[in-house]
């Protein structure tokens, strides 16, 4: 094979992770020499590299072209860039609403960021993965970063079990993933998932449906499907909450690439197969994750198996198996992340050191206490409840519909049956804030004009959406077509 020669036009393409890794290396030194005596250096400079790290994608994305790198273990696409400029978004943030929670509670520390940075380089990995490889690299580079993180706050046993279990049955999964892809990799001799998909059509072998059974047990254990969720709402609750924040949000694009990348794009052959199997698992999880958030009492938890139920309706779009039910389960993804960021953030504003606002009681009467902060933990409960005119509507309208189009008939009846069960503890929460009696005594939420700004834009975002759907469902329609 002739030597490929590589230069910075070769290269432009993966321009974001070049760029992180260099902003890793040089906030770790900075923190190292600088940190003990700056403390908000570190933090600052991290928001710059992920602004930085926008411009640079933008400048250097060539959305209309599809460039391949490293062999074929690497795609860089319209997808892979747009996913990666909503990757440095919400990154931003999460670290904007968790600044003060970690400053407060003396964690704010260099590695976090270092931590939350690795992350972001593994979830771009796996956005643009065009390998099998590539894929487990992604995977490992994320999880090891989530695991260290949510450990971080040393002193909390309780942050170190949560941990210590979330390691465990993610390495389950991992070992999982790696064990199905070797399956497929003996039956097919290549990693590439390109050339997967032209190998792997029509009635698979037995080797390959054994490879194809691990993998969609690692993916649902990834998301946190049922019924291998059993890590979620432990890890949701003992993490400390910005670390709960991160977990919720920015990795659901790693994972939904995931699916994306490797079975829809490498095991599309076989898509009546892995399809029938994540149509139970969507099913399992849509009512375990609805039931039993019912009967929580902390807020936390409550969230944790509401994002049990909102992968079930992301899992469904992939049960279609078309190209239109991946594009539902895009812009689902999106929505719920931006929904979550909003739910979390609401959460770090409300709490104080050693008081971590995490109960449902805290918050009632929240409106006498903070009217912004109830009206917007009430837009998102809404938009996630699927009220219109908020954008969680459209989102859960566009699953039913591409399940609808495949004549998945009893998928709809079960999925919105459940979204009216669902209702009822996203409601619960408003009745709370508006219409019980506050506490006697209650810290006083944060002041924080910038982060308030930013909460308010997050819940406006969530209404400029529901009234203006079209443009955001146009560009998931465009990427994934």
């Amino acid at each position: 094979m002739p030597e490929t020669i590589m230069t910075w036009q070769t290269l432009a393409p993966a321009i974001s992770e070049i760029w992180l890794v260099a902003a890793i290396c040089i906030i770790l030194l900075v923190d190292a020499f600088a940190g003990q005596t700056r403390r908000g250096l570190t933090p600052t400079l991290t928001l710059v590299a992920l602004a930085v790290g926008a411009a640079l994608t933008v400048v250097y994305a060539n959305v209309g072209q599809r460039t391949i790198l490293f062999d074929g273990m690497y795609v860089a696409d319209g997808l892979a860039y747009t996913l990666k400029l909503f990757g440095y978004l919400f990154v931003a943030f999460g670290l904007l609403y968790s600044r003060d929670y970690l400053e407060e509670r003396g964690i704010l520390r260099g590695e976090y960021f270092v931590l939350m940075l690795t992350a972001l380089l593994g979830i771009f990995v796996l956005v643009s993965a065009g390998s099998m490889l590539t894929v487990y690299i992604g995977v490992e580079l994320l999880a090891l970063s989530v695991y260290a993180m949510a450990a971080f706050d040393r002193d909390s046993g309780v942050a170190a079990e949560s941990a210590m279990k979330y390691f465990v049955l993610g390495a389950i999964g991992s070992g999982a993933l790696l064990y199905g892809m070797s399956m497929i990799y003996g039956m097919t001799g290549t990693l590439s998932l390109e050339e997967l998909a032209q190998k792997l059509q029509g009635e698979p072998n037995l080797g390959v449906t054994i490879g194809l059974v691990f993998i969609v047990v690692a993916v649902a254990f990834k998301l946190g499907a049922v019924p291998f969720h059993m890590w979620l709402p432990d890890v949701y609750q003992g993490a400390p909450t910005s670390v709960t924040l991160f977990i919720g949000t920015a990795p659901k694009i790693a994972y939904f690439a995931l699916a994306l990348r490797l079975l829809a794009h490498g095991l599309g052959g076989v898509v009546v197969e892995w399809s029938q199997m994540l149509g139970a698992l969507a099913v399992l999880t849509l009512v375990v994750g609805n039931v039993v958030a019912i009967v929580q009492t902390n807020l936390k938890r409550m969230l944790a198996y509401s994002t049990i139920s909102n992968v079930g309706f992301i899992v469904l779009g992939f049960t279609a198996g078309t190209p239109d039910g991946y594009t539902a389960a895009l812009y689902y993804t999106l929505i719920y992340i931006l929904v979550a960021l909003g739910s979390f953030g609401v959460i770090l504003i409300a709490s104080r050191k050693g008081f971590e606002a995490d109960h449902l009681d805290h918050y009632k009467g929240l409106y006498k206490r903070d009217p912004l902060l109830a009206l917007v933990m009430m837009m998102l409960m809404f938009s996630t409840a699927g009220v219109p005119p908020f954008v969680g509507f459209w989102a859960k309208l566009r699953i039913f519909q591409a399940l609808w189009e495949t004549n998945h008939f009893w998928l709809v009846v079960i999925s919105a049956a459940m979204s009216v069960v669902g209702a009822f503890y996203y409601l619960r929460v408003i009745k709370l804030m508006y219409f019980d009696a506050p506490p006697a005594v209650y810290p006083p939420p944060q002041h924080s004009t910038g982060v308030r700004a930013a909460l308010g834009l997050n819940a406006l975002a969530v209404l400029v959406l529901g009234v203006l759907p079209a443009p955001l469902l146009d560009l998931c329609s465009r990427l994934i077509h």
